[in-house]
């Protein structure tokens, strides 16, 4: 990068950090990639924002959102397993969805796009979360009009990006006891939870189904879809022994738990 550019790019993330840490002011707390979210839709012509922490040796799960569109977006997702996140993570790279109703796209995501568009959403931004060969997740933008984001407003989406990767791995950090792991007081504490009941509830399928990690995650997935339903619900169902999972049946359901 030629010194002027990266001139540029400092100032674009200092400013990007400043504005997060306001936000974090505003609502009183340590900075957290809620805050990133929030202020990315301050500052961008977009109506909401999620990210998801993704991994590709795990289930993935909603981390954040402002509102009940990027909620729904996060969630149709990673249940459909198809999606502008879904492609960002899976290629490394920004997928920028201008109007969902494109055909092409409608083709690409045969099922999320006409989903997305009954949330409300008509464009969609999604930006992988990456340093180095590490990438935690994405961030997702969405618009309720065909939306095209200019150099720099994309350019500002991507450093909005880059510090949500920064408390991401800050978090991680600290979860796992390292030293002067820092932010993200919240949030991630609760991502862990849910993280933590997917698993077992696709660990228990694997035992009902008699199939891997992945298949079970699958089935899970495919019957949290078919039945509108969150997957957390669902895996808290499986958890619980309300719902039972078998290889040549439909899933059944009990109003005890056992």
């Amino acid at each position: 990068m030629d010194p002027v550019a990266r001139v540029r790019s400092d100032s674009r993330s200092a400013r990007i950090q400043v504005l997060v840490a306001q936000q974090a002011a505003r609502r009183g707390g340590r900075v957290d990639v809620m805050d990133v979210c929030t202020a990315a839709v301050a500052a961008l012509p977009v109506g909401g924002a999620g990210i998801s922490a993704m991994s590709k040796t795990a289930a993935s799960h909603p981390l954040c959102s402002t509102d009940t569109i990027s909620e729904q977006l996060e969630e149709l997702q990673l249940t459909l397993g198809e999606g502008p996140c879904v492609d960002a993570f899976t290629h490394g790279s920004a997928v920028l969805t201008p109007d969902l109703r494109t055909g092409q796209l409608q083709d690409h995501w045969a099922v999320f796009a006409d989903a997305a568009l009954e949330t409300g959403a008509r464009a969609v931004f999604a930006l992988p979360l990456q340093m180095g060969a590490i990438s935690p997740g994405v961030l997702d933008l969405y618009a309720d009009v065909p939306t095209v984001l200019g150099t720099e407003e994309l350019a500002d989406a991507m450093a909005f990006a880059d510090l949500a990767t920064l408390l991401l791995l800050d978090a991680r950090i600290e979860e796992t006891g390292a030293p002067d792991g820092v932010l993200m007081e919240r949030g991630f504490e609760d991502l862990g939870g849910y993280r933590a009941e997917i698993d077992q509830a696709t660990g228990i399928l694997t035992v009902q189904l008699g199939v891997g990690i992945d298949e079970a995650f699958v089935r899970l997935r495919a019957y949290s879809y078919a039945q509108g339903r969150r997957l957390a619900d669902v895996a808290a169902d499986v958890v619980a022994h309300r719902l039972r999972f078998s290889p040549d049946a439909e899933p059944t359901r009990t109003d005890e738990e056992t």
